[in-house]
């Protein structure tokens, strides 16, 4: 009898120690059936695309008949599915009387961007170009410019909304901005690569990552 119940357990170990990891059995195991496997979580690209490209960049700009603003900041981009992320800094280093800078949007900070105004800018929309062209100085006699949303060129437009202190989430001022890491108008302003709407154009430091 006691031959017997040593030969038992003699079986159990053996078996106990033919799988070297208890939590996790051999492949050999049968699987689930299919009907009791989880579905497959939906796909973080799908959700989330991974960006085109990748931008940073500080400067300012000026040229039309009044204001100057300083812009910086950066984000990521993919313009097939029109994905954006990009945010920064902003402030109106003179008061700004024409464009869309002007004209507030949020009716409890009314008025233009003056001197010393602005805190935050954040992207509303990834534009695939200028939808009405544009201008470094807003002169009659300058030529209407064209600029596109291209990773391989190390360019985006944008359609950006800025922000005063005290404004929270609302908003006072949107414009579109070009961010480029080569000239946006190499015949009129050759080595201008910012421009804000209704602003003007300007020299920055921009570095593209594609």
């Amino acid at each position: 009898m006691k031959f017997s119940i040593l030969c038992v357990f003699a079986s159990l170990s053996l078996v106990g120690c033919s799988n070297t990891n208890p939590v996790r059995p051999e492949s050999a195991s049968s699987a689930p059936p299919a009907s009791l496997t989880a579905p497959a979580s939906p796909s973080v690209t799908a959700i989330h695309p991974s960006p085109d490209a990748g931008f940073g960049f500080n400067g300012d700009v000026s040229g039309f008949l009044t204001g100057r603003v300083f812009v910086s900041g950066g984000g990521t981009f993919d313009l097939a599915s029109g994905f954006v992320r990009g945010s920064g800094g902003f402030s109106c280093l003179e008061p700004v009387r024409q464009g869309p800078l002007s004209v507030s949007i949020n009716p409890d900070d009314p008025g233009p961007c003056l001197q010393g105004q602005g805190v935050r800018w954040d992207t509303a929309q990834l534009l695939p170009n200028t939808p009405n062209g544009f201008k470094c100085t807003g002169a009659g006699t300058e030529t209407l410019k064209q600029a596109t949303t291209d990773a391989a060129l190390k360019r985006i437009v944008l359609q950006a909304d800025f922000y005063r202190a005290g404004d929270g989430n609302d908003e006072s001022f949107t414009a579109q901005m070009i961010v480029s890491e080569n000239d946006i108008a190499p015949n009129d302003f050759p080595g201008v690569n910012l421009w804000v709407q209704g602003v003007g154009c300007g020299k920055a430091i921009v570095h593209f990552s594609h």
